[in-house]
């Protein structure tokens, strides 16, 4: 069983309900042991950074352990930038520091927030695109991005003047800056990969 964090930030919901119109056993939940209990665990997020870390509050340090102990956890749009270390949205406010780098605002110059369907490249050796081909359009609705410095995270990149980092993988930790829940069937392949991996990494303890 999947849980969906319910932290009431956001799109909670939606994710919950698109993992089980593909066929995934998932459900939402905010109970310590339900958590601890999952095959996988999905952070989503539609909030300010800072919001989001607060509303999460003591979660946090138990997703963290958890995903350190080789739980899959894939983290979506505001999700995905709590993975990292800090963000400077509205002052400075620290992530679940699970890869190494920083959340920033997407540079000028561009149209803000970046809101639509982005075309992202996706790497051979990522699970989560498994069966997606090289490249695919995602839906993006966000104003701040993140700036990568993890060696050992694979990345995959959108082109909006810049080189966006659109997904990130790190050993059993996955993030999409994208909305998959919103981006048709592409996206919905993407939460069934994920599915899949949760369901390897339960069959390798048994």
């Amino acid at each position: 069983m999947i849980v969906v964090i319910d932290y009431n930030v956001g799109n909670v919901k939606s994710v919950c309900n698109a993992f089980q119109h593909i066929g995934c056993e998932a459900e939402l939940s905010c109970e310590p042991g339900a958590i601890e209990e999952a095959s996988g665990l999905v952070l989503p997020g539609v909030a300010a950074f800072g919001f989001a870390v607060s509303a999460l509050g003591p979660l946090a340090e138990l997703i963290k352990g958890l995903a350190s102990k080789g739980k899959p956890l894939l983290g979506i749009c505001v999700g995905y930038q709590m993975l990292f270390e800090e963000s400077c949205e509205y002052g400075r406010h620290e992530g679940l520091g699970l890869i190494a780098g920083s959340v920033v605002p997407i540079p000028p110059g561009r149209v803000i927030p970046h809101i639509g369907w982005n075309l992202v490249e996706l790497p051979q050796d990522m699970d989560l695109f498994a069966g997606l081909g090289k490249e695919k359009h995602f839906y993006f609705a966000h104003s701040y991005c993140a700036e990568v410095s993890d060696e050992k995270t694979k990345i995959a990149y959108t082109d909006y003047g810049f080189e966006l980092a659109a997904s990130v993988q790190k050993d059993n930790i996955y993030g999409v800056q994208f909305h998959p829940e919103k981006s048709g069937k592409h996206g919905l392949k993407a939460l069934k990969n994920f599915d899949d991996i949760c369901e390897r990494n339960s069959n390798k303890g048994t």
